[in-house]
This record gives structure tokens, C-alpha cells and sequence, in this order.
């Protein structure tokens, strides 16, 4: 197992709330409810520039948490309209920021938060807007739906924008609905703040910030960098953008196996960390909504059998697993978001739906199933875990072909060590374990290969800069077909990925839909981006 060093992000600071000015039954709520006393070395950073009302383009990998500076309390009523507007990329995101809302206006009951997202029904957010909304949240695609048919839907009042993990929503091409929130906001010609949060600022947020921003302040903090710094919005997010910023008690580990051990490496780790150890509680990211789905019953099949009555051992204890992806119904994505943040131990299989801006308390070790699809997204997948100064561990499963991965995080200061190679032995009773489930029937049997295909599409979705790394040319199909529990690779598979619509290369329009599967399913409305 190999070690990973990177650039650590600061977290706190010896600073309190007390020392801004901010009203004291805000900080007083972040006392009582929050059991906030200290600000982070972010917010220490960000609150004061965002007192001032200028505009700003924060990076941090903790989440900026900036938020109460914005909210110098003005007395209005419900009817005047959003006063903020809060856009992230996901309805999970959606979710916990409203969440958040509601804890820190409680003292103020005359501003209403509000959420509007994919899922939930139109006719009930209609209603809640017609009421008044004060600090809408929302995700880009839901909005833009209420602009163009809510009539009750006005920005007259709109002092604020904050776009949250502002990358993703234009990697999961949201621009053109940005652009009509912006146009909309535009059109009052009520002067407005604008901030951009994200942990990594890339060249696109660098043309977002040109076009919805005056004069924005850049801050970024981590080991060696701790200046706030006026920058020109063309410039700002590219000159950020080489290096990632980690936190700064997380532990990071590489194991490097063949394809066909995966499957039972990572059982072997969860029943390692889950079973026979105390309060783990892991999220595991798997390229692709069928693949967790398949996961999700192998473990629960053969991983989750009660133990013998015989057994004299007590230590043991049973296997909590979860699933979120981007194909579950919205009730269901909601329920298990709610349950995975509360449980005390437990495994959530997911896509990359879980990898942005979600607080899930507790998470002790990311797993990295299938390598992310450039640094950046790595990034944003450990930044789940040792949030706000707690430890956290990371572990990235890579095949002895695909090693030069970690060369490219070097390449964006996520440095690793002297590299070794871990194959973990008698594996073989357990991978026969899962074989003789996949084979048991037909149905098992169709879901295992459907769930390799799966991973196979998504494979082809690698940027082309990581091609030389992540080719399907470089999988053997056979090793493949074991890490989803079948004896042998399934007949025409090859030519069932190469010739699959969604993977056309005979045209643009193909490669845009190759594309688009990838990262539009992880929102589960790849149509309405809802």
C-alpha cells in the first residue's frame, strides 16, 4: 500500500465569531446550534470581504462556511421575495444547504428559507413561492424551470448570489441555465454580490467570474498560502488551479491489484473495517448507477450473513449497507442521504452524486472503487471525509496499469511515495463465494454482466489527457469479468461497448452523448438537468 502526501488546507484559527461584526443572534446560533466557537482559517479570510459587499471567488476544501457574513439582517417580509440565491449542482446538495439555512435563520423567523429541486413536485414549490422565499436554494435546472413558467416567481429584492461547488454545476453542463438565472437576476438592475464557492477553480469558472462578477477579491488558503488577493476575475481560477488543497488530517493510501482481485480486495476491506472493527462508517465511489446497484446486492448477499450461533466471538458486527446514485427515485435518494448522515457505522456505494459539498458526519475512510476522472474529481471525493479538523483516510484502488495515475497527482501537488505493490492472498474462497451467487440464476447472472457493461461505458469516458493511463484497450475483459463475479468474460462484449450509441465516435453528436452519460446520470435528470 502506498502513502500520499499533498498541499494541506489549515482549518482553524485561535479567531471567534465575537470578533466580527455579525448579529449576535447569529453567533449566538452558531454557539448553541452548531457548536461553533472558533471560525475556520476560510472563513476568518472570507466573512470580512464578504461584509464588505464585494464580490468574491472563494477556494477551500473544507467548504468556505462564509455564509453568515453575507446576512447583515435586514427586516422584511415573506412577500418581498428571495433575498439570496443560493445555486448548487445536486438535489443531495440542495437538501443539506437548506438544512443548514433553516438552523442559522432560526432566530430570525421573519426570513424564510426555501429549496426548489428535481423530484419534488412543481405545484408545491409554486405554492411556498407564491408565500414568499427569502433565501432560495436551488439546482440550476429546477430554477430556470420556474422562470419560464412561475409567475410568481421575482428577483425585485435579490442582493446576493453564491454559487456552491460552482465547477461541478458547469461540469454537469448547467451553463446555459446559468446563464438564463443570470439574465433574470440581470434584469432587475438592482445592484447585487456575487461569490463563486468551490474547491478547485478551473478555466471555466474563470469565464463564469468574467461574466457575473465586478472586481472579485480570490481567497485561498492552505500551508503556504494564507494571502487574501485582489485578482482580475480572467485570471484568478486558472493561476489557482495547478494545485488541490486536501484537509489537513487526512491520511491517503494507493493499493495496487489486478483487475480480477478488485471484487475481493474491497470486501475484504470493508468486512476488515466494518465487521471487526468499532464506528467506521465508509463511502465508496463506483463508476457507474448499475455497478453500485450490483454491488450493493452481492455484498448484501454474501458479505451479510448472520453469523454462526455457535461462534464464541463477540466482536464482530453487521454490515450496514446504503446506495446513491443518480437513477433512484428522489424519495429514496432523500431517504438514504437522511439515514447515511445519522448512522453511526455503515458503507454508502455511490457515484460521483456524493462527491461535492455534502457534510456526512463521521466518515472515517473514502474508497476510491473506480479512479476518478482527473484530479480535481479525486479531490472532491476525499474532501468527504476529515472535514472541519476531524482525521479522516482515503484509499485508491488502481490497477498495475493504470499506476501512472499517481504521477498526475503529483503533477497537482497530491505526492506520493517510494511505490508497492499489496496483493491480498487467500482470496479465493470469497471470490468463489460471489461467483456461485452471480451463477445461481439467470437473473443474478444478466444484472452482474448488465453491471459490467456498465463499467466498461464508463470506462471510455476518460478525458483523452488520461487515455494513455485509463484505455479500455489496456483491460483484460476477463479480469474485468471476475470483479464482477462472473467465471468469463461474456461473448461480444467488446464489440456490445464499441458499438453502443452512447460510445459513437462517428460523429461529434456521438462523443457529446458518450460524454453526457458519464456525468449526467449522476443528477438522475440527464433531459432536464433538474
Amino acid at each position: 500500500m502506498q502513502h500520499i502526501w499533498a498541499l494541506k488546507e489549515k482549518v482553524f484559527t485561535s479567531n471567534t465569531f465575537e470578533e466580527l461584526n455579525l448579529h449576535p443572534h447569529l453567533v449566538a446560533t452558531l454557539h448553541k446550534v452548531l457548536n461553533v466557537t472558533s471560525m475556520t482559517s476560510v472563513q476568518k479570510k472570507t466573512i470580512p470581504v464578504l461584509m464588505s459587499g464585494k464580490d468574491a471567488v472563494v477556494r477551500s476544501q473544507t467548504g468556505s462556511g462564509a455564509i453568515p457574513g453575507l446576512f447583515h439582517i435586514f427586516f422584511l417580509q415573506r412577500s418581498d421575495g428571495p433575498l439570496a440565491v443560493v445555486i448548487v449542482p445536486t438535489r443531495e446538495l440542495a437538501l443539506q444547504s437548506f438544512q443548514m439555512f433553516q438552523k442559522l435563520l432560526k432566530p430570525f423567523t421573519w426570513i424564510v428559507p426555501g429549496v426548489l429541486m428535481g423530484g419534488e413536485k412543481r405545484k408545491a414549490e409554486k405554492a411556498r413561492l407564491r408565500k414568499g422565499i427569502n433565501v432560495l436554494i436551488s439546482t440550476p435546472g429546477r430554477l430556470v424551470d420556474h422562470i419560464k413558467n412561475t409567475l410568481s416567481i421575482a428577483f425585485s429584492a435579490v442582493r446576493w448570489l453564491i454559487l456552491d461547488e460552482a465547477d461541478r454545476t458547469l461540469d454537469l453542463g448547467f451553463e446555459k441555465d446559468l446563464t438564463v438565472i443570470l439574465n433574470a437576476l440581470n434584469a432587475t438592475g438592482l445592484a447585487r454580490q456575487n461569490v463563486l464557492l468551490s474547491a478547485t477553480l478551473t478555466e471555466g469558472l474563470s469565464r463564469l467570474a468574467s461574466i457575473s462578477m465586478k472586481e472579485p477579491v480570490s481567497i485561498h488558503v492552505s500551508e503556504g498560502s494564507e494571502d487574501t488577493v485582489e485578482a482580475c476575475p480572467q485570471a484568478a481560477p486558472q493561476a489557482l488551479s495547478d494545485s488541490y488543497a486536501v484537509p489537513e488530517r487526512l491520511q491517503q493510501h494507493v493499493v495496487v491489484v489486478p483487475s480480477k482481485l478488485h471484487l475481493v480486495c474491497l470486501a475484504a476491506f470493508i468486512l476488515a473495517k466494518c465487521k471487526f472493527e468499532q464506528r467506521q462508517k465508509l463511502i465508496v465511489f463506483i463508476s457507474s448507477c448499475e455497478a453500485v446497484e450490483f454491488l450493493l446486492t452481492l455484498f448484501t448477499a454474501v458479505l451479510c450473513v448472520k453469523p454462526s450461533t455457535t461462534s464464541t466471538k463477540q466482536t464482530s458486527t453487521s454490515l450496514n449497507f446504503y446506495r446513491l446514485h443518480g437513477n433512484m427515485r428522489q424519495e429514496e435518494r432523500t431517504e438514504v442521504f437522511q439515514e447515511f448522515s445519522v448512522c453511526k457505522t455503515g458503507i454508502l456505494l455511490c457515484t460521483d452524486v456524493a462527491a461535492r459539498g455534502l457534510d456526512l458526519p463521521q466518515v472515517t475512510w473514502i474508497v476510491q472503487y473506480n479512479p476518478s476522472v482527473s484530479a480535481a474529481e479525486y479531490v472532491h471525493r476525499v474532501g468527504r471525509t476529515a472535514r472541519i479538523g476531524a482525521q479522516g483516510s482515503s484509499l485508491l484502488f488502481l490497477t498495475p496499469s493504470e499506476t501512472a495515475f499517481v504521477d498526475v497527482l503529483a503533477n497537482h501537488n497530491i505526492r506520493s511515495a517510494a511505490f508497492e505493490q499489496e496483493v491480498r492472498d487467500r482470496a479465493t474462497v470469497l471470490q468463489t463465494d460471489f461467483e456461485n451467487y452471480v451463477h445461481a440464476n439467470n437473473e443474478s447472472l444478466q444484472t452482474a454482466k448488465s453491471a459490467l457493461q456498465s463499467f466498461l461505458r464508463a470506462y471510455t469516458t476518460y478525458p483523452s489527457s488520461l487515455k494513455h493511463i485509463f484505455h479500455i484497450r489496456s483491460l483484460h475483459l476477463g479480469h474485468a469479468a471476475k470483479s464482477f463475479g462472473l467465471r468469463d468474460a461474456p461473448q461480444g462484449l467488446g464489440s456490445s461497448i464499441t458499438t453502443n450509441p452512447a460510445n459513437s465516435k462517428d460523429s461529434k453528436k456521438g462523443k457529446d452523448k458518450a460524454k453526457r452519460y458519464c456525468k449526467f446520470s449522476e443528477v438522475g435528470q440527464p433531459l432536464s438537468r433538474a
